[in-house]
């Protein structure tokens, strides 16, 4: 069981992995592209963006994230392993707490005010700048806590045997 356990561990890993490097991407790199465009095009672009990330791939990542990551705590528990356990229940605890819920209650409320925007009949320089700096505020607080959840999960892989 302990090598089940170890080897289910690699799953909220990867996953994690995955939603760090996601929002990584928007802090250092895409939020920049578009505040480098002119705002009516910046809007339009992000619009297309938050309606393409609705798709099956991302909310399986995203929301399967921390079932699994607990799911693998629980095994671990389970056969033993408490010291794997304890860090993936934390790495599930941190994400949940610090990543899905920001995104929640701040980044999807700020995509949704944006989708209503028709970009050629507003200030589309006051509106982007503003969305712009909260969004990517609150998207670099996901990112760091993610990146935090993903070394919790990790840390047991380098304990001494």
């Amino acid at each position: 069981m302990v090598e089940i356990t170890r080897a289910a561990q690699m799953v909220p890993i990867t996953m994690l992995g995955l939603m760090a490097g996601f929002f990584y991407a928007f802090s250092v790199c895409v939020m920049a592209g578009l505040d480098a465009i002119a705002p009516e095009r910046a809007i339009s672009a992000m619009q297309a963006i938050n309606a393409a990330v609705r798709n099956p791939v991302f909310f399986v990542t995203f929301f399967l994230t921390p079932v699994i990551a607990g799911g693998t705590a629980a095994l671990a528990f389970a056969s033993g392993e408490t010291r794997i356990g304890s860090f993936m229940a934390a790495a599930a605890v941190v994400y949940v707490l610090a990543a899905a819920l920001p995104t929640a209650l701040v980044n999807v409320p700020l995509n949704e005010a944006l989708a209503a925007v028709d970009p050629e009949r507003v200030d589309a320089a006051a509106i982007w700048s503003d969305y712009s700096a909260r969004w990517t505020f609150w998207n670099t607080a996901r990112t760091l806590t993610t990146t935090l959840a993903l070394a919790l999960a990790v840390f047991p892989l380098f304990e001494s045997r």
